[in-house]
């Protein structure tokens, strides 16, 4: 089976950026496009001009990559900083390579030999956010950390304090003290400025190996993927096949301009090292819950407090719906939860598939507020950019196959 690889505890994964080459169409000779034949007196005078004009010189496409990548890591690398955490050991496990599978690389953080391994030495990444010493990292990098050291590309190394943190995006904020220091932060990319086929580029610390630069594309976007903390989810996530692995938790994920694109979070591989499958928590998230994280409390999300699923072709079968529906089926509706009361109706059947009981015959939702919902991806993704606990919401449903409204107003998210 593969598996999920959170690096937390400051292990991590890094996205990065896949090379284009920029080709230029040949310059069409003036002759091409003369319509008579010049004269002597021309013939001289253009003589004389293409002697005395200098030769273009062009650089060849793999030197201009070679120097982009460049300027970008002298301009970038001193804004990325090296985390190392000592804390509590993490009980489901996650992110912490088994001791004799760690490489033997050079400022590679072993894990604890205290007897009964009560605390772990892990690092991961993270990046400067403002002037005022906060940095942004992963949630399970510092999650119960009992010291944190930050250290700098020019080899300064600091303590640092935890200013919150918040579980339904897996984002910390850390802080370290300006005394002496000129920091530099990196500027965030709004999510409509990501997209397939864009170069990403990856600075962290793999394997404790520091400054580390890789680069690849953007697989996709819109992936949704487990916080790791409970069980909400994390939407517009962006793939990448840049090499992640341990250590480049909480790092940037970075377009060609060096504008934060995403935060490097988790990987799908079996040998818990890159392979070629890296998430990236997009950069509009870091975004909108900075404010609360600078306030010390973690982002409150608006909360519809139900459990759904895709429609699949068994469901829409057993429902008798027309095979190009799209929606969240409703399979449960929490007791209390804005759902609840606005009289949601989940599944109340299940069909048999494939020696799987599959729930059938529940709301149907196919829209909110206007906006499409073709799967629970979209849905949870216009809770969490477009609308606030607190706030009224109309759901379009399909109920007993027919299409009505439903007024709902959004709880605060629980925190479990």
């Amino acid at each position: 089976m593969q598996a999920v690889v959170r690096f937390s505890k400051a292990l991590s994964v890094l996205l990065a950026a896949a090379l284009m080459a920029a080709c230029s169409m040949p310059n069409i000779p003036p002759s091409a496009v003369v319509a008579n034949p010049p004269t002597a007196a021309a013939e001289s005078t253009s003589a004389a001009i293409a002697v005395a004009a200098p030769q273009a010189t062009s650089i060849p496409a793999a030197q201009s990559e070679e120097e982009l990548l460049h300027d970008l890591y002298e301009r970038v690398a001193p804004s990325v900083v090296h985390i190392k955490v000592v804390q509590r050991t993490n009980s489901n496990g996650l992110n912490q390579l088994p001791s004799n599978e760690q490489p033997k690389l050079p400022g590679l953080i072993p894990p604890d030999d205290t007897p009964g391994g009560s605390l772990e030495r892990s690092q991961g990444s993270g990046f400067i956010f403002d002037r005022e010493g906060n940095i942004i990292t992963n949630m399970h990098v510092v999650d119960g950390a009992q010291t944190i050291e930050v250290s700098f590309r020019d080899g300064l190394t600091v303590r640092a304090e935890i200013v919150a943190m918040d579980p339904d995006s897996d984002i910390a904020m850390i802080k370290v003290d300006v005394s002496g220091l000129s920091l530099q932060p990196l500027e965030l990319a709004g999510i409509d400025e990501v997209f397939v086929g864009q170069r990403a580029i990856a600075i962290g610390n793999p394997f404790g190996q520091t400054w580390t630069l890789t680069t690849g594309i953007v697989s996709a976007i819109g992936r949704t993927i487990n916080s790791g903390h409970n069980g909400f989810s994390i939407p517009e996530v962006i793939q990448t096949d840049a090499a992640i692995n341990p250590g480049n938790s909480g790092g940037p994920l970075l377009n060609s301009a060096g504008r934060v694109i995403g935060v490097n979070t988790q990987i799908i591989s079996d040998s818990r090292a890159s392979s070629g499958l890296g998430f990236a928590v997009p950069a509009s998230i870091v975004s909108q819950v900075a404010p609360s994280l600078l306030q010390g409390r973690a982002y409150t999300y608006p909360y519809l407090g139900i459990k759904a699923t895709d429609l699949t072709l068994d469901m829409l079968e057993a429902m008798k719906l027309d095979a190009n529906q799209r929606g969240t089926q409703v399979i449960e509706v929490m007791s209390g939860g804005a759902a609840a009361l606005a009289k949601m109706r989940p599944s109340t059947r299940t069909i048999s598939v494939n020696g799987e009981d599959v729930p059938v015959d529940g709301d149907v939702i196919t829209a909110i507020n206007g906006s499409r919902v073709n799967s629970i991806a979209d849905l949870i993704a216009y809770l969490v950019k477009n609308v606030k606990a607190g706030e009224n919401a109309k759901l379009t449903v399909l109920r007993g196959g027919k299409p009505i409204a439903v007024e709902i107003k959004l709880q605060p998210r629980p925190t479990q």
